[in-house]
This record gives C-alpha cells, structure tokens and sequence, in this order.
C-alpha cells in the first residue's frame, strides 16, 4: 500500500454504477496510475491534489473499456458509501504505508 496524489478526474458514464476515473501520481518508483472509484459523492475539485492510500501491486482489471490499475481504499459507510482513507499529514507520493 502506497500514498498517492490524484491528479486527475474524470466522469465514467460506461461504468454500471457512477464511478470517476482516477489518475493518481504514486511518485517517481511507481508513477502515474489509474483507478475506477466509486465515490461520486466527492466532487472533482475535492478529489483533485487530495492523498489516498492505493493498493499498487494487483494485476491490473478491465472495467467497461477501462483498466483500473491500483485499487483506492476506504472506509464503507452507510450513509456515504465509500470514505477515502487518506494520511492526516502532506506525505510524498509513493511513501509505503507501515
């Protein structure tokens, strides 16, 4: 599990749930990867520069015509869905998560 920096969002009008598409930057060792993330409850604007905690070394899985690359956690709440988990800090993109 790595800490990465989302720098990119964009809608995902093939996915079968609303969904964003993530481009997330895991640092120079892992660089940019890509997730399907159902949390449109966050907007784009606050999901751009926010930190997540990604899985970064699962096989890559087709979505529709996309493939998510990294796997973004949270916390599942009933009311929200999915809540980004995140460092409380400004870490480096790419720090290992201990």
């Amino acid at each position: 599990m790595r800490v990465g920096r989302v720098v990119g969002v964009e809608p995902f009008p093939e996915a079968r749930k609303p969904a964003w598409k993530l481009e997330i930057d895991f640092g120079p060792q892992i660089g940019l990867k890509r997730s399907s993330a159902q949390i449109t409850h966050y907007s784009r604007e606050r999901l751009l520069g926010k930190l997540v905690v990604g899985v970064v070394n699962l096989p890559s899985r087709r979505i529709g015509p996309f493939h998510s690359e990294v796997l973004v956690l949270g916390a599942l709440d009933k009311r929200l869905g999915v809540v980004l988990l995140a460092p409380d800090a400004d870490v480096s993109p790419g720090a290992r998560i201990a």
